[in-house]
């Protein structure tokens, strides 16, 4: 394997750790500051049209910002992971209306896929760093993605302790417009 292979997979190893150990009430606390930011953030943007992943296992749950959005008559989209790290991307109606995909994925049900442009591009991860580069799960399915959208604004949202001094770096890695962190308290 290649030594930055290596020290991606070394990171991904080392964070997944610290996110399974982070089930206190202040994940829960945080997780809904994040909710929070992210709704100001679409007002600011005026986005109409907002790219967001379905919560799995330890990642940040945005699902009370995305319910909200629905409400507000928001188009939401969230992704299906296909082979050749590929994404449908799919119209979200409902929380309660989805499947469970790949890698402990879920995705919307009984669903049209979209392929309009987007406002706003919500992407989780499991390591940033301060000049806004991210490190995914290892698929570059956000990648090969968040490359076909060049006016899209791209927010990452992490955990403090996901922050890294630099993400180890391929030439298909995207930058992102923003990441959103704060320090816990």
């Amino acid at each position: 394997m290649e030594p930055i292979l290596d020290m991606k997979d070394a990171l991904r190893k080392e964070m997944y750790k610290k996110r399974a150990r982070n089930r206190s009430a202040a994940k829960k606390e945080y997780d809904l500051w994040i909710c929070a930011e992210l709704e100001k953030l679409v007002k600011e943007q005026n986005a109409k049209v907002v790219h967001a992943y379905l919560p799995m296992g330890t990642e940040i749950d945005i699902r009370p910002f995305i319910q909200k959005m629905l409400a507000q008559n928001i188009k939401i989209i969230s992704p299906k992971t296909l082979p050749k790290r590929q994404l449908e991307n799919l119209e979200l109606h409902a929380l309660e209306d989805v499947e469970k995909g790949i890698f402990g994925t879920s995705y919307p049900a009984n669903s049209t896929v979209y392929s309009g442009n987007y406002d706003l591009v919500i992407v989780p991860g499991l390591a940033f760093d301060n000049q806004n580069f991210r490190l995914g799960y290892g698929g570059g399915y956000y990648d090969t993605f968040l490359a076909q959208l060049p006016t899209a604004f791209k927010i990452g949202i992490f955990y403090p302790f996901q922050e890294v001094a630099a993400v180890p770096k391929e030439t298909h890695d995207v930058c992102l417009d923003q990441i959103l962190v704060k320090e816990l308290v």
